[in-house]
């Protein structure tokens, strides 16, 4: 290559994408990060603020008829805004992962302001459900205004822009950095690409040099978890990952079989009852179950810091098990804002908890059963959400188990692999599944085959098939390098360069697809060859 050329290569790897990822990722990353801190510093005061409250209506029982009533009217409030704007409801990163894939749509201010305040209620009633689903889903909000705000003419850059913000905001939430930037690749897109490494990264960056500014001015924790003294495991006592995977995996398992249960019920058995009616059977359960102790609702944050510090007896480790999955799956398939991150924490936790008793009363050291609640947490992630690579770098980061790297991946390893053989899929997939049927139009679908130009300076140039967020349902079935008039198909490696002509294939319901198609390509008149055998 002639040194002109790779000097003109190089300008054009900087100026169009490096200079642009590093500008969204500072002001996606910022924005969020600034929303998020002060997200958990409402959540913060208003989950203390719920705690109280029980204890006061513990002591005054005859409110009960009148909290019921405010749930009702909650409730009735609930249902009225989630039929208004329906993705504001369940959980935030099925959602989030919805729109990162192009699968859900939604409009960026509605769907901020609305995850903010709803999940807040959620938070003062008690609903266990977790703040991380939210950030995550406000992040991806915030990179979508990022772009529509600021950068009108670059709509090319509206994915990794949102892609960015999900990963700042699950990185402020959680104080995990680099599982921030994993969940981009393991979760949200399931590949790996320069362009998604490089928005994830400077995004993560700028949202973590924020929050470090910012939390301790306003009195919030970085981190997610403070646990000291973890001890190190030895080789000789490297079975006891292996039990803990393998149960925890197996309980994965039956979590994701149970949530499908739960989700069939509420949208078949109850398919006449009104929205309302379901949201203030899920309000009036936490109320009731409340009442009888805060360990059965609210985020499990609290209830994990109760696991490490104290033992409870296994019959109330069952029974608070069995009570916070089924009102946790309960309150997601009813659309009740919130995350699901931290609850499925709390099931790993309990779950290992119970595990570690067992052990404990076969003789297994005292001083292990810390690191046993470790290793159930990292293996309900790496099985419920089939992110065992997350999972692994979330223990070392959040949980702090930096002497404990082996026993951590066999935990992992262990429990993605059950859940691999029983052949489930992770809770964000099946939520994205059980939502699929209301985004899709009720318009004829089209299919589409026809050809496109490379523009002077379009987005795509420079990169290749693989790395570009297509819209959805859009196949490029050939490349033409018009220099060359070399043909590779959608796996090949060459770069996209100016002139070349695609050969696409989409399926369209609406003009949507063809404005993102030339955000991509750039701006020219598409003939729309209709594929009627299709």
């Amino acid at each position: 290559m002639k040194i002109k050329d790779r000097l003109n290569k190089y300008k054009g790897y900087v100026l169009n994408l490096l200079v642009p990822a590093l500008v969204f990722g500072f002001i996606t990353g910022t924005l969020t990060s600034v929303i998020v801190v002060l997200y958990k510093l409402c959540a913060k005061h208003i989950i203390h603020l719920s705690e109280n409250a029980y204890v006061y209506l513990r002591a005054h029982l005859y409110l009960l008829p009148l909290v019921l009533l405010l749930a009702l009217g909650i409730s009735g409030l609930l249902a009225y805004i989630y039929k208004k704007s329906p993705n504001i409801k369940g959980g935030g990163i099925p959602t989030s992962v919805g729109i990162l894939r192009g699968i859900i749509t939604f409009k960026w201010l509605k769907n901020l302001i609305g995850v903010f305040v709803l999940s807040l209620i959620s938070f003062l009633i008690g609903v266990p459900l977790g703040n991380e689903g939210p950030s995550v889903q406000m992040g991806t909000a915030i990179g979508r205004g990022s772009v529509y705000t600021f950068a009108k003419k670059h709509r090319a850059w509206d994915r990794y822009s949102m892609t960015g913000g999900a990963c700042a905001g699950f990185s402020v939430a959680t104080g995990a950095p680099i599982s921030g930037i994993l969940f981009a690749i393991e979760e949200a897109h399931q590949r790996i690409s320069p362009t998604i490494v490089i928005v994830a990264s400077s995004s993560v960056l700028f949202a973590n040099i924020t929050s470090k500014l910012l939390c301790p001015l306003v009195g919030v924790s970085e981190r997610l978890f403070e646990i000291p003294g973890i001890p190190a495991l030895s080789v000789k006592e490297y079975w006891l990952p292996l039990v803990v995977g393998l149960t925890v995996g197996l309980f994965s398992v039956a979590f994701l079989y149970y949530y499908r249960l739960i989700d069939n019920f509420h949208d078949k058995t109850l398919q006449k009852v009104p929205h309302f009616l379901k949201i203030f059977a899920i309000l009036a359960i936490t109320v009731i179950l409340g009442i009888v102790s805060f360990s059965n609702v609210s985020t499990g944050h609290e209830l994990i810091l109760e696991l490490f510090e104290n033992k409870k007896t296994v019959l109330t480790l069952a029974i608070i098990l069995i009570v916070r999955t089924t009102l946790t799956l309960s309150a997601n398939a009813s659309g009740i804002t919130g995350g699901v991150f931290i609850p499925i924490l709390a099931l790993g936790a309990l779950v290992a908890s119970l595990v570690g008793e067992g052990l404990l009363a076969l003789g297994v050291d005292s001083e292990l059963y810390t690191l046993i609640l470790v290793l159930g947490i990292t293996a309900c992630i790496s099985g419920s959400m089939k992110m065992p690579l997350t999972a692994i770098i979330f223990s070392i980061e959040a949980l702090s188990c930096y002497d404990n790297i082996i026993p951590v991946v066999i935990t992992a390893f262990i429990a993605f692999l059950v859940t691999e053989m029983f052949g489930v899929k992770s809770i964000n997939d099946v939520v994205i599944e059980s939502r699929m049927d209301d985004e899709d139009s009720v318009a004829e679908p089209r299919v589409i085959d026809t050809f496109v130009t490379v523009q002077k300076g379009a987005f795509a140039i420079g990169k290749q098939i693989r790395d570009i967020f297509w819209p959805r349902n859009l196949f490029v079935l050939s490349l033409k390098h018009t220099s060359s008039n070399a043909e590779v198909d959608e796996h090949g490696g060459k770069e996209i360069r100016e002139g070349d002509i695609l050969h696409i294939r989409y399926t369209a319901v609406d003009d949507l697809t063809s404005q993102e198609l030339l955000a991509i390509v750039g701006n020219q008149t598409i003939t729309e060859n209709i594929d009627e055998k299709i």
